[in-house]
């Protein structure tokens, strides 16, 4: 099970990497969390320097793919050769987008009459592009879901390992990373706002 958190340049640490650790939580032989990126290294907003460990056609091949934002998203999706490569599948991948994120999937038409969460600042962007953007951190149907907000990434982390591994493994994930003192409720909060979007049974795509 390869999960990809696709990671462009001036990407917000926030996003890509606080997903990148809860959704390491999972701990089985087959589970595999990816930082996946169109150039062997990327740099953050605020100047930090990652290596990716997968590239781009890795991560459209993959069981889940988060797109994380950054501050050159728009250069992202107006990049025409970049946005063909990305060669995203709902009907195979369970696909996310945090905040700015949400531009690449309405890019790519995959959030064609899907409401969307974003940043407040991304929202209008996305609203130019004709989709309508909720105030609230997370919202999915079926097997694409967007959260706005960067501390609302642990949401979409735990959709995908809830819809992949089951709910008790998203809880557990979330208990883990939870402020001590306030887990319970924690991930009772993180839990209410994604358990209306999960499907009955989930555990594959």
């Amino acid at each position: 099970m390869h999960i990809a958190i696709l990671t462009f340049d001036a990407f917000n640490e926030l996003d890509s990497l606080i997903a990148l650790g809860i959704l390491s939580r999972v701990k089985q032989p087959d589970w595999r969390v990816s930082i996946a990126s169109p150039t062997a290294r990327v740099r953050s907003m605020n100047g930090v320097t990652i290596d990716a460990q997968a590239s781009l056609q890795e991560a459209c091949e993959a069981d889940a793919v988060l797109v994380g934002s950054g501050a050159k998203t728009r250069e992202v999706v107006a990049d025409s050769a970049l946005m063909a490569q990305l060669r995203l599948d709902p009907s195979r991948q369970l696909l996310a987008a945090q905040c700015s994120g949400a531009l690449v999937l309405a890019k790519l038409g995959l959030l064609d009459g899907v409401p969307a969460c974003t940043d407040l600042t991304t929202r209008p962007w996305v609203e130019a592009g004709g989709i309508e953007v909720l105030d609230q951190p997370f919202y999915a149907r079926e097997n694409v879901a967007t959260a706005g907000g960067c501390m609302a990434s642990p949401y979409l982390a735990a959709w995908i390992i809830a819809r992949l591994q089951g709910v008790a493994a998203a809880e557990s994930a979330l208990h883990y990373v939870a402020p001590v003192g306030e887990k319970a409720d924690y991930v009772e909060r993180a839990m209410r706002h994604i358990g209306p979007y999960l499907c009955p049974v989930a555990t594959e795509v």
